[in-house]
């Protein structure tokens, strides 16, 4: 085996899909080529179970998010940042990774310090069209900073910095609606998706839930509904209020989390969503027409940089969380229903959005390393 399909690589980001997928998808494609991966991350967040899913052996750091005030717990998150980065050493001593791939996030904080004391060579990934703090503050050392965005060039200081698009799953390309509409047992119709991300959008499914006996019974729309964890049981008391019998209707598919959300979004021709980076990059790629609700409270408003963005290309329909009510989603809903040529046109300019090579270069980025 060639040199370069034997090595060691970590690989580590965490605490939201936005920083978990891209650097799962990496993982994966490392280890197909015959590498040894770890995954770094927080054994109480999401990327534990989908990594130990994957069979990756799993290294555990103890880190939280930075307090934004300086008072006793902004200490305590120091010490324990300072404990962080003195096990991610460790690790590396021990595992000898030839380079580490990192997403951004707090998550991949301590490993990128102990990358910058130990000299190992690192790459970084960010999905936003506004960089997050640490990618903009830990990038300068890093041999090479990947980008979702053209515009995001401008705040990362390193000259080796390149557009790639986010790291997808390789199903995107391979997998027809037909077959995923199939797998998720739905007909082949128009199928519209509702989704908050993986912890859910609480305004959304508050509004959404009002209309899914209207739009099921007197549309014939079918729906895929992703509700988050903490919300489906308050999701599933108000439609039993609402629409007794609901689980009786084919057209509904309802669940608190979706596994393969590869298999959801090819099945979908509409897509209510936040904006967060991943979700637009997976939107794209299934060809699907996006409504954008950006989450208000998103770190650096990165969720409305990047919904103006779709909504500048023509590939999206914007709206803000304020003005977020069953009446003008309905009116949404109901222009693109009435109106095919503007679903086409949305799924078109999105899907020329989409860069199902972002791994690929990743990949060489980090044989290079």
């Amino acid at each position: 085996m060639s040199e370069i399909y034997n090595r060691v690589y970590f690989v580590t980001g965490g605490g939201t899909g936005g920083h978990i997928y891209p650097a799962m998808a990496v993982a994966d494609a490392l280890s197909e080529e015959g590498n040894k991966v770890y995954y770094v991350g927080n054994k109480r967040n999401m990327e534990f179970e989908l990594a130990s899913k994957k069979g990756y052996k799993f290294l555990h750091v103890s880190v939280s998010g930075m307090p934004r005030k300086l008072n006793p717990k902004f200490f305590i998150w120091g010490v324990k940042l300072v404990k962080a980065i003195i096990r991610s050493i460790r690790y590396i001593k021990k595992y000898k990774p030839n380079a580490v791939f990192a997403t951004g996030g707090y998550v991949s904080a301590p490993m990128i310090f102990a990358c910058i004391i130990t000299k190992t060579p690192y790459m970084m990934h960010d999905c936003d069209a506004m960089p997050g703090l640490v990618t903009r503050r830990l990038c300068k050392r890093a041999k090479f900073v990947s980008l979702a965005f053209e515009k995001a060039k401008k705040y990362i200081p390193n000259k080796h910095s390149i557009v790639t698009g986010n790291p997808i799953r390789e199903t995107f390309s391979t997998l027809t609606k037909e077959d995923a509409r199939s797998s998720l047992g739905l007909e082949n119709k128009l199928t519209l998706c509702i989704m908050g991300g993986s912890q859910g959008a609480k305004t959304i499914n508050a509004t959404v839930v009002e209309l899914l006996k209207e739009l099921s019974q007197e549309n014939g729309l079918q729906i895929i509904f992703q509700t988050g964890k903490k919300n489906y049981n308050e999701v599933i008391e108000k439609l039993k209020l609402i629409y007794p019998g609901w689980e009786q209707d084919k057209n509904l598919l309802i669940k608190p989390y979706f596994m393969d959300m590869v298999t959801v979004l090819k099945a979908s021709d509409i897509v209510i969503s936040r904006a967060g980076s991943l979700s637009l990059s997976e939107i794209s790629a299934s060809a699907a027409a996006p409504v954008l609700i950006p989450y208000p409270y998103a770190a650096a408003n990165h969720q409305r940089i990047n919904a103006k963005y779709f909504l500048e290309m023509g590939a999206c329909i914007y709206l803000e969380d304020k003005e977020l009510e069953p009446n003008k989603l309905r009116e949404v809903i109901m222009e693109l229903l009435e109106n095919p040529v503007k679903i086409n046109y949305l799924k078109q300019n999105s899907s020329h959005l989409a860069k199902f090579d972002a791994t690929k270069k990743i990949i060489e980025c980090l044989h290079s390393i």
